[in-house]
């Protein structure tokens, strides 16, 4: 069997549960058409009622796709969502799961990373992702600190952790594929301090040679400096408006075979690594939506919680 086909394989029997005779919708686009149709043939195979539908690529991470396309999605019983932009934190996708779809978004998804990363113990990344999320549910304030500068406090006392394990087995169940991470919305208007991200960066990819300083000030990036790159990400998110500079999302990622590679779908899993989203923020709990979502990972990180570090310089001391 084609490694393609194995992971296509996993991600439809291990991690979404597919069943005979239920309703697989994929939907794909140009970029990630092969991937996409690997999914389709693998759920035909197993006899679900496999659909597969092309759409053309969205501008940004969190742009709804076309209404019928939104329709159908509450329609049918498991969605794979391979494209290159993220239907993750949409209306479209939130309503869907409501509905109780188990879905999958595997944005900038490609066939190594596929073949890569769900060849991994996922009840293993779990367990850990689980962990992770109990303890954030029950922090006041998380504190964020590296070698490179970032130092910044995040308030998320009465904002429930979650954890994306990957094993979507139940009714509106959702993740990433590859998964592996907890993740929590901080408190809007409550986050200060200071970011630098030297991992990667949604939309600008490996930070290689520069790193990106966000200064951070009552919940909202107030200055993007350092070179090329934060150029670009002061580019992306300038023509949302203020709402795409919120601060959304602390991460901490828990999958061992993810590599930092600047396709963020795999770099905020890299385990030893933490990382902080700009934008939307209402599919985590948050109040906040705006049509953009930017990740960006932060290496080597220590994660001080409630005054008791979990992670110091990039190593768990607690799992």
């Amino acid at each position: 069997m084609d490694q393609l086909k194995k992971a296509a394989e996993i991600a439809l029997k291990d991690c979404m549960a597919v069943k005979k005779g239920e309703r697989v919708l994929i939907i794909t686009d140009e970029p990630a058409r092969k991937i996409g149709y690997a999914l389709w043939e693998g759920a035909k195979e197993m006899g679900a009622e496999a659909i597969f539908t092309e759409i053309i690529t969205p501008r940004s991470n969190g742009e709804e796709p076309p209404e019928p396309i939104a329709e159908l999605m509450k329609l049918v019983d498991v969605i794979l969502i391979p494209t290159s932009k993220s239907l993750s934190h949409t209306d479209s996708r939130r309503e869907a799961s409501k509905a109780g779809v188990r879905i999958a978004t595997l944005p900038g998804i490609t066939e190594d990373m596929m073949t890569r990363t769900l060849n991994a113990d996922y009840k293993k990344i779990a367990k850990k992702s689980d962990i992770l999320a109990e303890i954030i549910s029950k922090a006041s304030n998380i504190r964020i600190t590296s070698a490179k500068g970032t130092d910044i406090n995040l308030a998320v006392k009465g904002r429930d952790g979650h954890s994306d394990t990957g094993l979507n087995h139940n009714p509106g169940d959702f993740s990433n594929l590859p998964a592996g991470e907890a993740y929590v919305a901080p408190m809007e208007g409550k986050s200060e301090g200071v970011i630098v991200f030297d991992g990667s960066m949604a939309g600008v990819g490996i930070l290689k040679d520069e790193v990106i300083n966000v200064k951070v000030e009552e919940g909202y990036a107030t200055e993007i400096t350092g070179g090329a790159g934060a150029e670009k990400l002061y580019s992306i998110m300038e023509p949302f408006g203020k709402l795409a500079f919120n601060l959304a999302e602390l991460g901490i990622g828990t999958h061992d075979k993810a590599l930092i590679t600047g396709e963020v779908l795999e770099d905020e899993k890299v385990i030893g690594t933490v990382h902080i989203a700009f934008g939307d923020n209402k599919s985590m709990g948050g109040i906040i939506r705006v049509a953009s979502h930017l990740d960006g990972v932060i290496m080597e990180p220590t994660v001080i919680v409630d005054g008791e570090t979990i992670m110091d310089k990039g190593k768990f001391l607690i799992l």
